[in-house]
């Protein structure tokens, strides 16, 4: 099959949210990368979430060097290299400062070494906002036992097990599906960063937030390898450079969130904050979780010494 030099070809980003560059982390990052290849003489279009397909359709047309960039799964990523796996486990990094100091310390490295042979390379990681707290419908949550009558969303087994380690269950429900799951009592609330519900339209049923900083919500950023390597030198630098602004942009994003509980209280959404004792509480009972998830030999110690832990 014969395809026009990459210079000409359109380069396609497949965005995972809506272009709200107020409340969207991911479409800051993707906006921006877009922006500075545009300016480089790099011609990058947006694709709206979902018109590429789901995430599996996506990963497989990046594998296939059909699709360009996308903004993924950091879970779906991590199938491919474990080594992402930490980044989305509870209580294990306190910040983006210190998860950015593991990727620039080898991390990121480590990652490609196991996701490039699969035609995936990894150029960045979007905040979604704040870390993530827990969402419901029924009443607050002051502490893990009032966690007991409420069935939580889950995105995999590994969410079913935080749930069960705070001592209530978790339902495994597609994302497409929350809102619906929610008003029909399937799913009683969900964990994700603060301005989720407002940007997916579920605060008519989300009444309440818990700010239990459970971990750093995020998307991760991949290309496609066969794409990537048909690229002059040149124009690979004009990518890395379009990441490393598009991260740039936004963690200065991030830092702009301090009023996410405020847009929440005015989305009529009743916001707890844990006390020292109660956050303490949380952060001992999800610790199980980082030796029950499979991950690479020495996956989570190469993360604490790469964050300088």
């Amino acid at each position: 099959m014969a395809i026009a030099g990459p210079v000409s070809a359109e380069i396609k980003i497949a965005l995972d949210s809506a272009k709200d560059l107020e409340n969207s982390g991911s479409y800051v990052w993707a906006n921006a990368f877009s922006e500075y290849l545009n300016a480089n003489g790099m011609e990058a279009v947006e694709y709206e979430r979902g018109a590429l397909g789901g995430e599996a359709e996506k990963m497989d047309q990046v594998q296939q060097g059909l699709l360009e960039v996308s903004l993924s799964d950091t879970k779906g990523v991590g199938a491919l290299d474990g080594h992402l796996i930490p980044t989305t486990l509870p209580y294990l990094f306190p910040d983006w400062e210190s998860l950015d100091r593991g990727l620039a310390n080898g991390m990121m490295d480590k990652i490609n070494a196991g996701t490039v042979p699969q035609g995936v390379r990894v150029i960045g990681m979007a905040a979604l906002g704040s870390a993530a707290g827990i969402f419901n419908t029924k009443h607050p949550v002051e502490k893990a036992a009032d966690l007991a009558d409420l069935r939580m969303r889950a995105l995999d087994e590994n969410q079913i097990g935080v749930y069960k380690l705070w001592g209530t269950n978790g339902t495994i429900v597609a994302w497409d599906e929350v809102p619906n799951a929610l008003q029909t009592g399937i799913a009683d609330g969900y964990i994700n960063p603060p301005m989720v519900p407002i940007m997916f339209g579920h605060t008519g049923f989300i009444k309440y937030f818990t700010n239990a900083k459970v971990g750093l919500g995020s998307r991760t950023i991949i290309v496609s390898e066969d794409w990537y390597q048909g690229l002059s030198a040149e124009q690979q630098a004009i990518v890395m450079d379009a990441a490393k602004a598009a991260t740039e942009a936004n963690r200065a994003w991030l830092a702009t969130r301090s009023a996410e509980m405020d847009k929440l209280r005015e989305a009529g959404i009743e916001v707890t904050e844990l006390t020292p004792e109660a956050w303490t509480e949380f952060k001992a009972l999800s610790a199980p979780l980082h030796n029950m998830v499979p991950l690479p030999e020495g996956a989570l110690a190469a993360w604490q010494a790469a964050i300088g832990e």
